[in-house]
């Protein structure tokens, strides 16, 4: 998520630290971010965007604080799609349920039958490193 895109030229950094604060805040700046580029919060990806955001913010904080002391969330638009990454410093790279019918249950499992079904993708990548990954989500506006 951090290489350049030239088809997604919008772009926004949050850092924050991995406390319960984080998914509030993560997800308030996502409604700005937005709202500043011009997509409303009643366009219809939007809801769903921002509940996929919060368990992945949520996540990271449950998961990753103990090696992760923050979390930081990549924003970026184009035409026609809004992609945002969760990374934490984390080694632990979490598999993404194939729905329908994923094992892992919970918040994962959600956050892919929402993506898939907003015709979007979900991506894990470790870093370089091996000492964190991002999760990373594109979804068509």
């Amino acid at each position: 998520m951090t290489a350049a895109r030239p088809d997604l030229p919008l772009r926004h950094v949050l850092t924050l630290p991995t406390t319960g604060s984080a998914v509030r805040i993560a997800r308030e700046t996502a409604e700005e971010v937005l709202a500043e580029w011009g997509i409303g919060h009643r366009h219809q990806a939007v809801g769903p965007a921002l509940l996929i955001l919060s368990e992945l913010v949520a996540n990271s904080v449950r998961h990753a604080a103990a090696l992760s002391p923050n979390v930081t969330v990549f924003y970026a638009a184009g035409p026609g799609t809004f992609a945002f990454a969760v990374h934490d410093r984390h080694p632990h790279r979490p598999p993404l349920p194939v729905p329908p019918g994923g094992t892992t249950g919970g918040g994962l499992e959600t956050v892919a039958e929402l993506t898939a079904a907003l015709g979007g993708t979900a991506v894990v990548r470790s870093d370089p490193d091996g000492h964190g990954k991002s999760i990373r989500i594109t979804l068509p506006l």
